[in-house]
């Protein structure tokens, strides 16, 4: 697994691009806003309602696909 629940939001998208579309789907579409420069995946899920589980699962496969 490459990506994790841990790491920050903007450092998946800055390490791998085509996490962006994934994070859209997810419905977690604030990733220029302020808080995605200090927050992890976790955290992002959790202020959005969103099963960060499914979220890293989908990350990992785009990244995996790459």
């Amino acid at each position: 697994m490459k990506i994790t629940k841990t790491m920050g939001i903007q450092e998946v998208v800055e390490k791998y691009p085509e996490s962006v579309p994934v994070f859209f789907k997810h419905g977690l579409g604030c990733l220029g806003c302020a808080a995605a420069h200090f927050e992890t995946i976790e955290q992002g899920a959790i202020a959005h309602g969103i099963n960060v589980d499914a979220l890293i699962a989908d990350l990992n496969k785009a990244a995996a696909d790459k």
